[in-house]
């Protein structure tokens, strides 16, 4: 009906060398003992969404994938009016079509793997069938960053900062504070939370993080583990894998893997600064994380290195990046209002920008090692994008930086000189700084009128994003919250 191989579903399937990783996957399941497997995709919210099956019907699932409602990408929750988002109970299923290079044992259940997935269409859709899935954020970034390296010939190297808190548990499982003390880089305690994060660095070198440091930050409970930056699709996927293995340590110790932004006011928030570069050639390397007996394919362990990185400097100044470096920053401050309705995502989020003292950017400016700005030049030839919290959708924030930056690099756009001044300061000797949206409402409303930002969400994501949003801050609206019956209960005789 259709012809051979004409939809974006049958050349994906029939890709040239796939047949051979499939039958790979066969035989790393039956060496290694393999009996179930996770069939993973990222929602519009970036959960972890999917299906799980025996492993014995893994060539039936790689040729013909797994189907789920649409409304799976959008985490099938209902509206503030009782209606599910997204899509009805009408719309069609969509297919999950597995990535056997992205195959790897999950190291505390060696019997079960996890695969991540393409979403398509429906076969049987009137429009489009076997087309890409728009709402598919993972998908979409893949296609975005190609289409950025064929127009400009450079890709996107990203290392993420995940802040996080690991929190005790009352009798009821309710939170009952952080495990340890708010004392920021303090060696005790970090030790305090030792069994804990050598737990975590395990389970992570064994799926592909390569992990280079950690220490405790200035909150309580709070850690943070840093792995090897690399191309920024393989970087999204191993912070959502970071998440996947938190969330299992949590079980195992009886604690609560806390990725929420602002769990304790008078104390710092949790970040997800985003550490950016853009590179031309480079090529990719094996790394072995004292693997002897490898669970996994050789692409979960796989990093992009060499090259040429574009943001170092090219002039005399040592704190002024090259000049496509430049246009990248121009096109970034340009966007940030509305890229921070993707890196802050919640309401929650604009608690971090209002508790101010602890370092969270609030001004729509870019400095050299200046943390008091959305954009800072943090080393030689690496941005650190700090307008994004511990809930980002990291497929969504990186396609929306390759927007913004390649809004700056095609308009040329001057980022004008870095401010080296704490920006507080600089205002107060004049300096006009305009602050970021500081309400997920704002920040939506930015990002609305913004159609660079917006491309980043191609198809049915922005209508998707908007919806998910709009009626979580409506939501909010909507609440009487702790705060109002305190301040207004006896407000008058």
């Amino acid at each position: 009906m259709h012809g051979t191989l004409s939809t974006d579903l049958e050349r994906f399937v029939n890709a040239d060398g796939r047949a051979d990783l499939v039958h790979e996957i066969r035989h790393k399941i039956d060496t290694l003992g393999v009996e179930y497997l996770y069939l993973q995709f990222v929602s519009v919210t970036g959960r972890i969404c999917g299906k799980g099956i025996p492993a014995d019907h893994w060539e039936s699932m790689a040729e013909r994938g797994f189907q789920l409602v649409y409304g799976a990408a959008v985490n099938l929750f209902l509206n503030r009016h009782g209606q599910y988002m997204g899509y009805g109970p009408e719309a069609a299923e969509l297919v999950g079509i597995p990535e056997p290079e992205t195959f790897c044992v999950l190291p505390w259940d060696k019997r079960v793997a996890r695969v991540w997935c393409t979403l398509f269409r429906n076969r049987e859709e009137r429009e489009n069938p076997g087309g890409f899935l728009t709402s598919d954020s993972r998908g979409n970034l893949r296609r975005i960053h190609d289409e950025f390296q064929k127009k400009h010939g450079l890709h996107l190297r990203c290392g993420t900062e995940p802040e996080m808190m690991w929190l005790k548990k009352d009798d009821l499982g309710n939170p009952a504070g952080g495990f340890s003390n708010p004392y920021c880089y303090h060696i005790d305690q970090f030790e305090s939370l030792r069994p804990v994060y050598m737990k975590v660095v395990e389970y992570s070198r064994a799926m592909g993080l390569d992990i280079i440091q950690g220490d405790h930050e200035d909150a309580p409970g709070q850690l943070e583990i840093n792995f090897t930056y690399d191309d920024c699709l393989r970087n999204a996927d191993r912070l959502t894998t970071y998440r996947q293995i938190c969330a299992q340590v949590a079980r195992e110790f009886n604690l609560i893997a806390c990725f929420m932004t602002k769990p304790f006011m008078g104390v710092s928030a949790s970040g997800c600064h985003h550490n950016l570069s853009l590179w031309r050639g480079g090529e990719d390397h094996q790394k072995k994380l004292g693997q002897e007996t490898r669970r996994a394919m050789d692409e979960v362990f796989t990093y992009r290195k060499g090259g040429e990185n574009t943001f170092m400097p090219d002039g005399d100044d040592p704190q002024m990046p090259g000049e496509i470096g430049r246009y990248a920053i121009g096109g970034i401050v340009k966007n940030l209002d509305a890229l921070t309705a993707i890196g802050c995502s919640t309401v929650n989020s604009y608690r971090r920008l209002w508790d101010t003292g602890f370092w969270a950017p609030v001004f729509k400016d870019w400095g050299f090692q200046n943390r008091t700005t959305g954009l800072r030049v943090s080393a030689p030839g690496r941005f650190e994008f700090r307008s994004v919290d511990s809930m980002v959708n990291a497929y969504l924030m990186a396609s929306g930086l390759l927007k913004a930056m390649d809004d700056g690099i095609t308009n040329k756009i001057d980022c004008g000189k870095p401010e080296e001044r704490n920006i507080y300061a600089a205002m107060d000797a004049g300096k006009q700084v305009e602050k970021l949206p500081m309400s997920l409402g704002d920040a939506l409303k930015a990002l609305e009128a913004n159609e660079v930002i917006r491309a980043a969400m191609p198809g049915e994501m922005y209508r998707l994003y908007h919806e998910y949003k709009t009626d979580e801050w409506e939501r909010f609206m909507h609440t009487t919250t702790d705060w109002d019956v305190k301040t207004y209960l006896d407000y008058l005789p």
